[in-house]
């Protein structure tokens, strides 16, 4: 497989597990804790109009959900990439990161909250995940005699 492709489906795959871990998280965070009284988080605008009640317990499940979804999707490209590894990674880290963005501008979450998230669940994950992922045997292949 050429080393494009491979890097391509590198990235693919570590964006797709990064995202399911991220999902994953946020659909079981309101069972571990519990949302505050009234608040409507099945929508945008219902959670738009009662983050005003969230206390800071409230985003340690957002959090995780973005730093060990970056980190997962960021080891697994790291892993399958053909070259480049560590940039791979961060590619990966770039574009949770780029979520990441995007949600500060759609919830109105505390500026505590959203400068935490934009500086240490993203690219310093990415990283995390790239020198987590195992290692793979570099040894060169027999040379065929001529």
């Amino acid at each position: 497989m050429s080393p494009v492709v491979r890097n391509t489906l590198a990235v693919i795959a570590g964006f797709a597990v990064g995202s399911a871990v991220n999902m994953s998280l946020i659909l079981v965070s309101g069972n571990v804790i519990p949302p505050p009284a009234g608040a409507d988080i099945s929508t945008l605008e219902g959670l738009r109009a009662s983050i005003h009640l969230f206390e800071p317990r409230h985003f340690v499940f957002p959090f995780l959900a973005h730093a060990l979804g970056t980190l997962a999707g960021a080891s697994v490209a790291a892993t399958i990439a053909a070259s480049a590894r560590f940039g791979m990674a961060l590619l990966v880290g770039c574009l949770f990161l780029a979520g990441g963005i995007a949600n500060t501008m759609m919830i109105p979450a505390p500026m505590w909250f959203h400068a935490l998230d934009i500086l240490a669940a993203y690219i310093p994950m990415a990283w995390l995940g790239a020198k987590l992922a195992p290692a793979r045997d570099q040894r060169p292949t027999a040379a065929v005699a001529s």
